[in-house]
């Protein structure tokens, strides 16, 4: 089944510093809820979920942020709750993940119960460096079958903005994925119509090739102030990557070790000087990240023991957690490849 996930489905954020941003929280994942058709049920379950994942953040880090928008996965209708926090941690996270406990007077069923709630779950915290929570919750049981990759992204835009000038792609097939990363010239509603013009390449086009995405792109951004652009287009069959970058779009691949991968000067839309692709190997499991300038590239994914293999929205909360440059937008972008 052919699918396309993008940054022009809105994702709602929301700053947890009280118990009254708690039924904030709630009404917009219900407000998303009905917009997708869950029934009272499942809708229950979410507004759940949201409360005791915010109400954790509340008693255990003081403050923190939960993103709430529509599944980043083209298997079916669905919900993804993402809670995050810099506080001290969870020192026994086996512990508190049994359902029940509650080590700090929250809703009375404790952090088992977002497992248990949950559709999909994953968490990843460091003592001493934060928590991040990964719930998804389908509209419709049983789950449906995944693509070939799983997909975690986070897109802010900068303090004072609405509109994010950082966009994001990943269109699915049976034969591979194809992603697209966009960061519009400046910030605001103009540099957020340059990227959502190259997302809309992408939406026009199948299985193509990263650099004849590109190509289209620059077509379709000459109208708008031109982007920043990276493509690429993970082959299954041959367990590689093909990408091609213009402009300051970093993207590696992470694989035991992390690959940089290369992007020339310019600006599509109007400089594109070189459009040249790359391949490196993508086995099964492999991590490509891609992300704007809004986030600061010294990151260092081994200095979180066991980050790389947790879900691809949690790899994305924590490096926008601790490498967002908060003067621009900000846009990060992981797929990794299911295990065969």
């Amino acid at each position: 089944m052919e699918a396309l996930i993008s940054s022009l489905t809105r994702q709602e954020v929301f700053a947890i510093n009280h118990a009254s941003d708690v039924a904030a929280v709630r009404r917009g994942g219900q407000k998303l809820a009905d917009a997708l058709g869950f029934n009272e049920t499942r809708a229950g379950q979410l507004a759940l979920i949201i409360t005791e994942a915010a109400t954790n953040i509340l008693k255990h880090a003081g403050e923190g942020e939960i993103h709430v928008g529509p599944a980043q996965s083209g298997a079916g209708v669905g919900i993804d709750v993402l809670a995050v926090d810099a506080g001290p941690g969870i020192a026994d996270l086996a512990a508190s993940l049994v359902d029940g406990v509650s080590t700090a007077g929250t809703a009375g069923t404790g952090l088992g119960a977002l497992r248990r709630l949950a559709d999909e779950f994953d968490v990843y915290t460091q003592r001493g460096a934060g928590a991040a929570f990964f719930m998804r919750l389908w509209r419709d049981l049983p789950a449906p079958r995944a693509s070939g990759v799983e997909i975690g992204a986070l897109w802010m835009p900068m303090a004072g903005e609405e509109a994010c000038g950082d966009g994001w792609a990943v269109r699915c097939d049976g034969a591979g994925a194809t992603l697209l990363a966009a960061d519009g010239l400046g910030h605001g509603p103009e540099a957020a119509r340059a990227a959502a013009a190259g997302v809309r390449a992408l939406e026009t086009l199948k299985g193509v090739g990263a650099g004849e995405l590109m190509h289209a792109a620059h077509d379709a951004l000459r109208p708008t102030r031109g982007a920043a652009l990276a493509t690429a287009r993970i082959d299954f069959a041959a367990d590689e990557l093909r990408y091609a970058g213009v402009g300051n779009i970093s993207g590696c691949v992470i694989d035991g070790g992390r690959r940089a991968l290369v992007s020339h000067n310019g600006i599509v839309g109007h400089n594109m000087r070189k459009v040249q692709e790359f391949a490196v190997p993508f086995l099964p499991g492999a991590l490509c990240i891609m992300h704007s300038d809004g986030i600061q590239t010294q990151w260092d994914l081994d200095k979180y023991p066991g980050l790389a293999g947790r879900s691809p929205m949690l790899v994305a909360a924590v490096l926008m957690r601790d490498f967002i440059r908060r003067r621009d937008d900000a846009m990060v972008l992981v797929v990794r490849r299911f295990e065969s």
